[in-house]
């Protein structure tokens, strides 16, 4: 062995000599080897090995070159006495230590003190038992030299009585019994007590502790007194004192203390001590029937995130004495018996000869469910559907419900417990719990616990990491298991209701046009990044990669779900696991859904390796097998539906994503082959088949909206022609119509629509391609006009059939969902054709007067189009806010529509939506009217109707909530307003009767010139102001220039409004994506109107501390901020309601920068003006009310920081401008902070000298600032040292005069108790008061008795003192005053 371990054997040689040694045999001894040894050493022949030394790199260089030496010396084997060198055994692997989670970022030291066992870690503080009045019993005097053996025989005969019960050992029960003995035998000698022994229990009337006769843990060993059991009982009885005293909630609330203070294990002791003393405290009348509160439950202790409360829904008659009672009977239960056993134990059982109740418990039947229900908070418990199980239903066990440890009389399973079995070992046990836990998803997100649940159980899921244990079970290698993963993970992330409403939305105005389902977007503040330079922050790029999976999860679930690489997961399950059908349909759902996230989700399913490839390859081939049966086995190599729709959607995210598709994926070649072959020659399913040509028109729009795909429109025509006219057959066939039957009809429509808007633009994109002389421009699109001219006949005659089809019922339906689409392209084709070089203006016109007579005309006067108008108030988003309340449960991470609430409350968002065909019609009409003219007053029956008018009545000052669930909608209604009132708009000039419209609608009751009727009445009462009546009619004069200044400071926007109008007017090479911006709040912020001043302010860069600014005004810096004044005025008199967003604090603070923009801005007349308008509106005593300086005004730390820079600037510029003088004096009120008056008068009391706003100037009441009574100290003496110094004077600064007079004056005679040291400040200030040589202010200051701010001084003076003040004036000075004079 030691040879081999510092050796190493290069090759193994043969001697060739006479006199080889001969090999080894397991049957030599040592003795033979050495002496073998010794032959071979003295015959000096040759070693049948060669041996290479390694040196030691452990033991230096110098042991190195020694190996080098003996390199050629002999190894010789010599046996030593010590004992070789065991090599260690591997080390054990801890089964626990594998189950525990390690993060890379956690700290060492931290986990070692989590960890840490020493003993200091468990007993902190050791205290030695008092044994000083403990008995010594000296041991037994035998007469045998050993202990006696025991026999069984000998222990139950003398020991059976005395031994205590239990689990116990035959040694244990005999020393117990000789424990027992020994104290029997020393009672007499020494002072026992057991309070336990022969005590009654009592049942007082507070019915909530039991009185014992003596306390059960305590024993008084260890208090080192003769006593102790008289001292713990004594202690006992006061206990029992206190608690009788106490009330019932009193001892209720104490008891809840103690359960959160105990641990959970001493908790289950005192209940254990306690439950062994109660079968021996048994009162003569019968057993105890109220336990101890120890023994009450816990509070629940289950985990919070899945603990969810059953509410009350039966009668609240029962009380909480009859839960009580009820628990009561359900533990006190008697141990089982020998008879209640099912199977009864035999004398031949080995070791069966005695019961142990406690270990047969297991087999009792379970105990009923409780018959009442109750107030108090209890589990939820689902089935295996995900129903809700009431605590008192009773179900029979066979239906595996009852399989839980908790609670095991209740049927069904807690989330906790589903949690728990999805990990099990056992493939049923984890198929079963995650198949349960996506039913109860399914359930939960339709809103069926919302009634009986307190709590989300989607968040607690989520919180609880359900979409972890989804993404592990999809890489179970049990199918089953992987198969109820997707199914939950679709119930999780799919709702089937906003799918069916955004197909079903998507043949109308705009339909495509979808907002992307991100959550509110939540900025983390970065403390790191905190005063770090731009380029040194990290990007946002940066910080969503350092973030976990758990946190990017809780923001986003969806986006969580890709960070944990679940696409190449669902690719796997697709290629190589190939599911059955209803996984790869849920699969599909899920990434339809994973698209309409957003359009960087798009784009990962799109770059995920071979996913889009199998699904094409897979789910949309080009050739495929009939099925053989309505339901087949696999879905592989048979077209599906869903997968036409991913394609779709994904198409629908962006320009780049839907060419992809059609070069990279094959997405022509798919489309040529569906659009092409009739639904009924697919050879699937009719349903299927529908579906599957559908949604291959669908995507044929979309690739059309981008301008794509139009060559294969020219190739395709003869197929599209004979289908459209197809459509026509089916509105006039008398025949009912299946509702699938229309979508491909609708589908094809919309495509139309589409293609004919990109030829529409052929010749404008030919001329910019010809002068834009070699700049980027969009090329043509391969489609001209001439190849859709064509399709106009087809369309009307079609939109005829459709309108003479209402006066059918059972083709009316049918009509009214084809007519918006039919509608809608006759809108495209008249749009486009006027700005074609081939238009004839009167064949146009012709053609329009004949569609209005013959299609138009009749559909608006039809009772169907009366119904649908008089639907308009009810079903409106804007007039019912509550429609947008989301009908399930909904969680800021996982976004949706909310439809299931829309559908099931109003038909908004169904087929038959009030929206859809009023939206188109009012379209068309707008366009119509735009090319003839004539024939705007043949369509005001449409506007002027009761319903329409009541409709727009009521959405006047309606102000909807904006989110996920009602922008979708909103949108298409703000389509349906804009529209309602653009055509309007166009008969105000055509017809006078459109005065009623505008009587009713308009706020003030006037039409024409709203001055007119109020400009007169609009005066300010300050003749030094101009009227407003003035300053209103200017501003009307200017409403272009207004118009102009604010499009001028929106700039910013420009490419949002031109996407927007591109996408509005159809302009599709120009459009970029469907998916509308990300909803992170409204376009503009609330305090729009002041946007021009802020601008201004913002350019010119002041600093925060304010100052004089150099540099002038930017050229038209003085008419951008009279426009922005003028708008402010006209919305504050008229509009009010408008810039009700804005908290009067903030327009205060928008306001006030026209003083801190330059130096002279407000000096300008108009602006001085304007501003005086606005200031005193602000002022009014409602405004004033409501005006909070304590908050910070949006975008400002807080009114102090803008405040004290007001301060410099006015010391700098102001030139004692009473404007700038009352907006420094408002913040002075006395209801404000006192800081802000502190400022002034210590740190800026030179500006007291050009503060001279006279008092009639002032629009805030002067008693604002003199009530209260000041009670800051330090303002006081600031106040009386300005007056002394002559800081303040009555000419220089009047208002503020008269507050410092006023306050000083209520502080140096007040009469309240108060403390000492403000009690001599009092008497200080009175007494300097006293000896003033300035008479006048002397008098003020003494004399002062009311404010008046229309009178010369400001304020009312005594003729004398009153004899109050008289007396303590006297009190302090020591001089005898009379009358008020020395």
């Amino acid at each position: 062995t030691s040879l081999l371990e510092s050796s190493s054997i290069k090759r193994p040689c043969v001697n060739s000599g006479a006199g080889m040694l001969r090999r080894p045999k397991p049957t030599d001894s040592e003795a033979d080897l050495l002496r073998e040894q010794q032959e071979l050493l003295a015959a000096g022949g040759q070693s049948t090995v060669a041996v290479a030394k390694r040196p030691d790199k452990r033991r230096g260089d110098a042991a190195a070159a020694d190996a080098q030496d003996q390199r050629n010396q002999r190894d010789v084997v010599t046996i030593e006495d010590e004992l070789p060198t065991l090599t260690p055994a591997p080390p054990k692997k801890s089964r626990f230590k594998q189950e525990r989670v390690r993060f890379e970022d956690e700290d060492p030291g931290e986990r070692l003190d989590r960890h840490d066992t020493h003993i200091s870690a468990v007993l902190s503080r050791i205290i030695e038992r008092d044994t000083s009045s403990v008995p010594v019993s000296l041991p037994c005097i035998t007469g045998t030299a050993f202990p006696k053996v025991l026999h069984r025989s000998v222990m139950e005969s003398e020991g059976q009585e005395r031994a205590p019960k239990g689990r116990k050992s035959i040694f244990a029960r005999q020393i117990a019994a000789q424990r027992a003995k020994n104290e029997d035998s020393s009672a007499s000698r020494h002072v026992s007590f057991s309070p336990l022994e022969n005590m009654e229990t009592e049942r007082p009337e507070s019915n909530v502790m039991d009185r014992v006769g003596g306390p059960v843990l305590l024993t008084g060993q260890g208090l080192g007194i003769a006593n102790s059991a008289m001292e713990t009982m004594k202690i006992h009885e006061e206990n029992q004192t206190k608690l009788q005293a106490m009330s019932q909630s009193e001892i209720l609330e104490e008891q809840r203390k103690l359960l959160a203070q105990l641990g959970p294990r001493l908790v289950d002791f005192v209940r254990s001590r306690k439950a062994q003393r109660t079968p021996g405290s048994e009162s003569a009348s019968g057993p105890v029937q109220r336990e101890d509160f120890l023994n009450e439950p816990l509070p629940n202790s289950t985990s919070p995130q899945l603990d969810h409360t059953i509410k009350a829904q039966e009668s609240q008659r029962d009380t909480m004495e009859d839960d009580e009672e009820d628990e009561n009977q359900l533990v006190a239960q008697p141990p089982i018996t020998e008879e209640e056993l099912p199977i009864k134990p035999q004398k031949e059982w080995l070791h069966m000869d005695k019961v142990e109740p406690e270990k047969l418990e297991w087999t009792r039947d379970l105990p009923a469910p409780r018959e009442q229900s109750t107030k108090k908070a209890m589990q939820a418990r689902f089935d295996f559907a995900g129903t809700l199980i009431p605590p008192t239903k009773d179900l029979p066990t066979h239906l595996g419900l009852h399989h839980h440890g908790e609670e095991p009389e209740l049927a069904g399973y807690s989330l906790q417990e589903l949690f728990l079995l999805s990990r099990s070992q056992l493939n049923q046990q984890r198929n079963l719990a995650v198949s349960t836990l996506a039913n109860v998803l399914a359930k939960a997100r339709a809103g069926e616990y919302i009634s009986s649940l307190k709590g989300s159980v989607l968040s607690s899921l989520l919180d609880a990491g359900v979409l972890f244990l989804l993404r592990f079970s999809l890489d179970d290698s049990v199918e089953g298991v992987m198969s109820a993963a997707v199914h939950a993970l679709r119930a999780l992330l799919v709702s089937s209701d906003d799918e069916e409403c955004l197909d079903n939305a998507f043949s109308w105005l705009l339909g495509m046009a979808t907002f992307p389902l991100l959550p509110t977007a939540q900025e983390d503040e970065d403390e790191d990044d905190e005063g770090l330079d731009e380029t040194m922050k990290e990007t946002t790029k940066e910080k969503e990669e350092k973030k976990t999976d758990h946190d990017v999860a809780r923001q986003d679930v969806v986006k969580g779900f890709l960070k944990m690489q679940g696409l190449t997961r669902l690719r796997y399950i697709l290629e190589v696991v190939r599911p059955s059908p209803r996984v790869v349909l849920d699969i599909l759902e899920v990434l339809i859904r994973i698209a309409r996230h957003s359009t960087a989700a798009a784009t990962q399913i799109l770059d995920c390796p071979r996913l889009m490839n199998t699904v094409i390859a897979e789910f949309l081939p080009c050739s495929w097998a009939p099925a053989t049966s309505q339901a087949p086995s696999s879905l592989y190599r048979l077209p599906v539906a869903l997968a036409m729709k991913l394609l779709r959607v994904l198409a629908s995210a962006g320009r780049h994503a839907c060419a992809r598709i059609l070069n990279s994926l094959g997405g022509k070649e798919v489309l040529s082959r569906f659009v092409v072959v009739e639904p009924s020659e697919m050879l699937l399913e009719a349903g299927e088949a529908l579906r599957c040509s559908t949604e291959a028109l669908r995507l044929f729009a979309v690739a059309a909206s981008y301008g794509q795909a139009c060559n294969l429109y020219t190739d395709l025509y003869p197929v599209l022609v004979k289908r459209l006219q197809a459509g026509n057959w089916r509105c006039a066939s008398s025949e009912a119509v299946l509702l699938l039957e229309l979508d491909p009809i609708r589908a094809l429509l919309v495509l139309l629509t589409q293609v004919t808007q990109t030829a529409g633009c052929h010749e404008e994109l030919q001329r910019d391609l010809v002068s834009a002389q070699g700049a980027e421009c969009p090329p043509p699109p391969p489609v001209v006009w001439s190849h859709v001219m064509g399709l106009q006949p087809t369309v009307i005659s079609s939109l005829k059939g459709c309108v003479r089809a209402l006066d059918g019922p059972a083709q009316m339906s049918s009509a009214l969902i084809l007519l918006p689409s039919y509608l809608l392209y006759m809108e495209a084709y008249y749009s486009q054709l006027c700005v074609q070089s081939s238009f004839q203006p009167v064949q146009c016109l012709q053609e329009l007067e004949s569609l209005t007579s013959y299609v138009l005309l009749p559909l608006i006067s039809h009772q169907a189009m009366q119904n649908i108008t008089s639907c308009f108030r009810s079903s409106s988003m804007i007039c019912n806010p509550g429609l947008s309340v989301a009908g399930g449960e909904v969680v800021a991470s996982l976004p949706g529509l909310g439809c299931s609430r829309m559908k099931t409350s109003s038909t908004i968002a169904g087929l038959n939506s009030p929206l859809s065909l009023p939206t188109a019609l009012l379209y068309l009409l707008n366009t119509i009217t735009s090319i003839h003219k004539g024939l705007i007053k043949k369509f005001s029956p449409l506007i002027l109707s009761d319903s329409v008018l009541s409709y727009l009545r009521s959405c006047i000052g309606a102000m909807p909530s904006v989110s996920h669930m009602s922008a979708w909608i909103l949108c298409h209604e703000h389509h349906l307003l804009y529209l309602l009132l653009r055509l309007a708009h166009k008969l105000v000039t055509a017809t006078s009767a459109f005065n009623k419209f505008a009587y009713i609608l308009c706020m003030e009751g006037v039409c024409g010139e709203p001055e007119m009727a109020a400009l007169a009445e609009l005066q300010l009462k300050d003749r030094t102001s101009p009227a407003v009546g003035a300053l209103l009619r200017d501003a009307l004069h200017h409403l272009p220039s207004i118009r102009g200044c604010y499009l001028t400071h929106l700039a910013h926007m420009e490419s949002s409004v031109l996407s927007s109008r591109d996408r509005y007017l159809g302009r599709t090479p120009f459009v970029s994506s469907h998916l509308l911006p990300e909803l992170t709040g409204p376009s503009l912020p609330s305090d729009w109107p002041f946007l021009p001043l802020i601008s201004l302010y913002e350019r010119m860069g002041l600093s925060a501390g304010g100052g004089h600014q150099v540099e002038s005004l930017p050229a038209g810096s003085v008419q951008s901020v009279t426009n922005c004044l003028q708008w402010l005025l006209v919305l504050e008199s008229w509009r009010e309601q408008a810039l009700t967003a804005v908290p009067p604090v903030a327009k205060l603070a928008r306001l006030a920068c026209v003083f801190l923009c330059s130096s002279d801005l407000f000096l300008e007349r108009p602006v001085q003006e304007l501003t005086w308008a606005l200031f005193r509106r602000l002022t009014r005593p409602a405004q004033l009310e409501a005006l909070d300086l304590g908050s910070p005004p949006p975008g400002l730390a807080s009114f102090h920081d803008l405040y004290s820079a007001l301060l410099a600037q006015y010391e700098a510029v102001s030139f004692g401008d009473p404007l700038f003088g009352c907006f420094m004096l408002l913040p002075l009120q006395r209801c404000y902070s006192v800081t802000m008056r502190l400022a002034v008068f210590g740190e800026h009391v030179g500006m007291l000298r050009s503060l001279g706003v006279p008092l009639q100037q002032l629009p805030i009441p002067l008693e604002k600032f003199t009530s209260p009574m000041e009670d800051s100290l330090p303002l006081l003496r600031l106040y009386f040292r300005a007056l002394v110094t002559g800081a303040l004077k009555r000419s220089w600064c009047p208002v503020l005069y008269v507050v410092a007079v006023a306050h000083l004056n209520a502080f140096i005679f007040s009469q309240d108790a108060v403390a000492e040291e403000v009690e001599a400040a009092c008497r200080s200030l009175l007494r300097k008061t006293y000896y003033l040589t300035d008479e006048v202010l002397k008098n003020h200051l003494l004399l002062f008795q009311l404010p008046q701010q229309n009178s010369e001084l400001g304020f009312s003076t005594y003729e004398q003192l009153p004899p109050i003040r008289a007396r303590r004036l006297e009190s302090i000075v020591g001089t005898e005053v009379k009358g008020g004079e020395r």
